[in-house]
């Protein structure tokens, strides 16, 4: 059976999740076993996504997909400039 992994979105309902918790007094760790999940994976989304709300996960997605469409256009670039150096040094 395949692992689900969680959506961004689930994440940041997860983290605050726990923030809540340990404000009404249950230590972290067992409200980190709350949301069933592990210390170093708590640690790891929170250093990503800790301290986003909703609209700023959204505007980072649509980032990092603008980032991947202009590297796939610098990359095309770069490898028709390389094709006609190469034609124009005569190297066909």
């Amino acid at each position: 059976m395949a692992i689900k992994r969680p959506k961004p979105e689930e994440i940041v309902v997860k983290l605050r999740q726990v923030e809540v918790l340990m404000g009404q007094g249950m230590p972290w760790i067992d409200a980190i076993r709350q949301i069933s999940v592990t210390e170093q994976t708590y640690y790891r989304w929170k250093k990503k996504y800790g301290g986003m709300g909703t609209e700023q996960l959204k505007e980072l997605k649509r980032l990092q997909k603008e980032n991947e469409r202009l590297r796939r256009a610098v990359s095309d670039l770069t490898l028709d400039k390389l094709i006609l150096k190469e034609a124009a040094s005569g190297n066909f």
